[in-house]
């Protein structure tokens, strides 16, 4: 989603402070989602986080741009942009049933990577050798993570790192689309694909017998209540991410959304007593410093005119 441009009475201070808190808080919705796919299929917790986006934010497109918001300029490329995120957030929340919620975010967290090397490749923008050493030294994160060959690495760990492969690609529409549309029909709309794809989904796997993620179950009230949370918990952050880049660069912001690993920790050890091993954390540092290059780079090499965009703390915002 593209920030909207930047204004001569920016306060960067406020803008670190509500991405802290977007950063502090959306953990929540990733615990509430692993949570819930011990009783829930996790296709069906990512549907809800999107139906419950769709209705929060139907009143605002409304009033921003009439039913037209529902059908945006560039639709094929927004049609795509929903559906990389749906598929990104649905196999995270997939992956955090298997494994803990920092370790999958920090496999997710090397989408600006992947990001630089779509940039290279599919865009033509020109990436430096310090970039690509830094995307080596983020995969050597991954690496140092997964252990290949030791035994260690979760069933859920291949998911993490496709989700974060949709992910590079959901920002590299995003920043196609920029300027397309006002940003709140942009958030709306992609919403509505993922709801709306993934109603096809569970409703086919329903229908097949599927008992695996993907078919609905009739939830029970606290169920219901756990999705209105992690919907709204969704919605509410994505709002504060785009305050905060209407008030400071994203090379100032970018360090910070890296603290959403520190928190989901914190809250993973509370909640099931997860907390990731000191190669995990190694690793986690590698990927975090890399990711931090990057964004510093980008801006050094194109300055203040460099696009902004607006990066989800994890892939269920």
């Amino acid at each position: 989603m593209t920030a909207p441009a930047m204004h001569d009475d920016d306060r960067p201070l406020l803008g670190v402070g509500l991405m802290f808190l977007a950063v502090a808080v959306v953990p929540a919705m990733d615990v509430l989602a692993k949570y819930l796919s011990e009783t829930m299929p996790s296709g069906q917790v990512a549907w809800g986080r999107y139906g419950v986006q769709v209705l929060l934010t139907l009143p605002m497109v409304l009033a921003a741009a009439g039913w037209r918001g529902f059908w945006p300029p560039q639709i094929g490329l927004q049609l795509l942009r929903g559906l990389c995120f749906a598929a990104s957030t649905t196999l995270f929340f997939t992956a955090i049933a298997y494994m803990p919620v920092a370790d999958a975010l920090a496999l997710l967290f090397v989408e600006p990577m992947i990001l630089t090397a779509l940039s290279a490749l599919l865009l033509g923008e020109r990436v430096g050798p310090r970039r690509w050493t830094a995307v080596v030294v983020g995969f050597a994160g991954v690496l140092i993570i997964l252990r290949p060959g030791m035994g260690v690495a979760s069933e859920g760990a291949p998911l993490a790192l496709a989700s974060g492969v949709l992910f590079a690609f959901y920002f590299l529409t995003t920043r196609k689309l920029k300027g397309a549309a006002p940003p709140i029909v942009t958030l709306a709309f992609g919403a509505l694909v993922g709801s709306v794809v993934l109603s096809a989904v569970l409703g086919a796997g329903t229908m097949l017998g599927d008992t695996g993620n993907f078919h609905f179950i009739a939830p029970e009230p606290w169920q219901w209540g756990a999705l209105l949370a992690i919907g709204s918990i969704a919605t509410g952050c994505h709002f504060l991410m785009v305050l905060a880049f209407e008030r400071a660069p994203a090379s100032v912001l970018a360090p910070v959304s890296y603290f959403e690993i520190v928190s989901s920790a914190a809250l993973g050890y509370l909640v099931f007593g997860d907390f990731p091993d000191v190669w995990t954390w190694v690793g986690i540092a590698v990927i975090v410093g890399s990711g931090i290059y990057i964004a510093w780079r980008e801006r050094q090499v194109h300055g203040t005119a460099a696009p902004k965009t607006v990066p989800e703390a994890s892939a269920g915002v």
